[in-house]
């Protein structure tokens, strides 16, 4: 059966703690080398969802958490209002099951849907699953950071990724169209 898609919620930060943790500690992902508490997550998470940016779960048939997503300001300036980034994180036992896959096609829906018009990936480490993962829904490559990060005692390149939402830069966006408050006299 297929993973459940929903809005991640407070109860979820135990989980999300667990695996965002496990990320920081064994991965190249995230470019952090101390795990955040639940209590830092939790504040991440609410300034992520006042913005009105999507913050997602996948969970399995019995509610466990398998991973989760979000998209975020890529910078905070105005002129990036239209552009998101994308993050993605997976308990170890839910990789390679294209769960990733879900959790990123349903998070580009939103965001498309909010009215962003391109959305960024900065993967860490230029992981070679990561990569993939964002090729196969539409990303390209847009450049690589050489020695952007240094962890687990190398130097770690960055690969950025893009991709269009919606129409893109065809059309203006409709400024009245950005959900968050970001931007917002």
């Amino acid at each position: 059966m297929p993973p459940i898609l929903r809005d991640a919620l407070p109860s979820d930060f135990p989980a999300i703690t667990e695996i965002y943790r496990e990320s920081v500690l064994n991965g190249t992902s995230s470019y952090e080398i101390v795990p955040p508490t639940q209590a830092e997550i939790a504040a991440r998470f609410s300034a992520i969802r006042e913005q009105s940016y999507p913050y997602i779960a996948a969970t399995g048939e019995d509610g466990t958490l398998l991973g989760y997503a979000y998209a975020s300001a890529f910078r905070t300036r105005p002129a990036y209002r239209w552009l998101v980034e994308d993050s993605i994180y997976l308990s170890t036992e839910a990789r390679g099951k294209g769960i990733g896959k879900l959790l990123l096609a349903e998070l580009i829906f939103r965001c498309t849907v909010s009215g962003f018009r391109q959305m960024t990936a900065v993967i860490g480490g230029a992981s070679p699953a990561s990569i993939a993962l964002h090729r196969s829904l539409g990303f390209e490559v847009i450049g690589l950071m050489k020695g952007a990060g240094y962890k687990h005692g190398r130097w770690l390149d960055t690969m950025l990724m893009q991709r269009e939402l919606g129409e893109g830069t065809e059309t203006h966006p409709d400024p009245e169209a950005y959900p968050g408050t970001l931007f917002k006299g």
